[in-house]
């Protein structure tokens, strides 16, 4: 299919807009549920539109609307705003202010890719509904998503159904991603405590090392995934953290460990956890220690509709063409707390390519590394998408 002209040109004032927002949030980096100048900044864009919003919900989170010319449904479309407790190292003119925080997973071009797309449509509302433009919070572990659901989201804002968008690097910049059912994992927190007997590393027999029962229980976990699970369905589970000792002639009396379960299916992430609370209560008496054990729910995986991931599809193929609109890439075993809003209303949540460019002087780099930056050549395109979407639905 032959690919439309983008109702937002590359290089047109509305990008080069998009560009300074964007440069503005990535040097304000806020954490989750602190991004008060990020939510500010976002809403003084949108008085200066006159677009209508709503504040404060999920404490920093924003909704704001534009109605069409016709009355219809509503639909949402959402972006999130918080960064990482990264130190970035990157030395552009626009790197963070803000020691120890950065955007460095493009929520910054979320915002602003959004926001590009509300202007747009405000100035040209030729459509039949209502647009509801969710700015949320806290995306990074601190499931603002499942918190703006819970404050009444949807009550305040009855969307049909809602949409979201994420930068991919290594994805082609100019493409598009998009998954039928399944693109972002679940993911629970594993907290492992083994107490022993501390003493003297010189008298071994004396003690009850919990040192020796990790390493033990370290190895044994690996066999969960690789003796328990389907070689056909994706299952992750790591170690990612040890604590214990400090003293080179101590045996510490608790060995702390934490790591990181992620999955798809919902039975298979039960069968798991009961298979390691099976095998660190096993192990540890086997080796005369106790345990506690805690997993701690994360969020759930980010499941699309299909018919709403189709629509999507179409839209990104009308805009690009189908030679850049790819259906068949695996999910990621990333996780992402669009999940809630998905549990709550019908939907789907794509990946927009961001290339590579802005990591070349490292060899190219993915989310969450202290070089990664978003590609402001794609901004006009994902507000594009959106516009293309709303038109496409509405």
């Amino acid at each position: 299919m032959k690919s439309k002209q983008h109702p937002i040109p590359a290089n047109s004032d509305l990008h080069h807009q998009m560009i300074s927002w964007r440069h503005w949030l990535h040097q304000h980096p806020e954490l989750s549920f602190e991004e008060v100048l990020s939510s500010d900044y976002i809403a003084s864009v949108l008085e200066s539109h006159e677009i209508e919003m709503h504040r404060g919900m999920a404490k920093t989170g924003i909704v704001a609307t534009v109605q069409g010319k016709k009355p219809g449904d509503a639909i949402g479309l959402r972006a999130d705003m918080d960064a990482l407790p990264i130190q970035e190292l990157n030395q552009f003119s626009h790197k963070s202010r803000h020691d120890g925080k950065m955007h460095a997973c493009g929520h910054d071009g979320h915002s602003a890719m959004l926001l590009g797309a509300a202007v747009y449509l405000k100035q040209h509302n030729d459509f039949a509904g209502t647009v509801h433009f969710i700015f949320q919070p806290a995306e990074e572990g601190g499931a603002g998503g499942q918190a703006m659901v819970e404050e009444g989201l949807f009550e305040h804002f009855n969307c049909k159904a809602v949409y979201g968008m994420h930068n991919w690097p290594g994805l082609e910049a100019g493409s598009f991603a998009v998954h039928d059912t399944a693109v972002m994992a679940a993911v629970d927190t594993v907290h492992i405590a083994i107490h022993g007997k501390g003493g003297h590393a010189a008298m071994p027999d004396q003690v009850i090392d919990p040192v020796l029962t990790g390493a033990q229980l370290i190895s044994t976990l690996q066999s969960v995934v690789s003796r328990n699970v389907s070689p056909l369905q994706s299952v992750v589970l790591s170690i990612t953290v040890v604590g214990a000792g400090d003293a080179s002639n101590i045996v510490p009396d608790t060995m702390r460990l934490t790591g990181t379960l992620r999955y798809f299916d919902p039975e298979i992430g039960e069968m798991v956890k009961q298979r390691i609370q099976s095998i660190v209560e096993n192990t540890c008496t086997a080796m005369g220690a106790s345990s506690e054990l805690e997993i701690e729910p994360g969020y759930p995986a980010t499941i699309n509709t299909p018919q709403h991931a189709r629509k999507c599809a179409i839209a990104a193929t009308e805009l690009v063409g189908e030679d850049k609109v790819q259906t068949s890439l695996p999910p990621s075993m990333g996780a992402e707390d669009f999940s809630f809003i998905l549990q709550a209303r019908p939907g789907a949540y794509i990946w927009i390519g961001n290339g590579q460019a802005a990591c070349e002087s490292v060899g190219g780099c993915m989310l969450h590394n202290t070089h990664y930056d978003f590609n402001d050549d794609i901004l006009a395109l994902g507000a594009s998408y959106w516009v293309q979407l709303v038109r496409s639905l509405l």
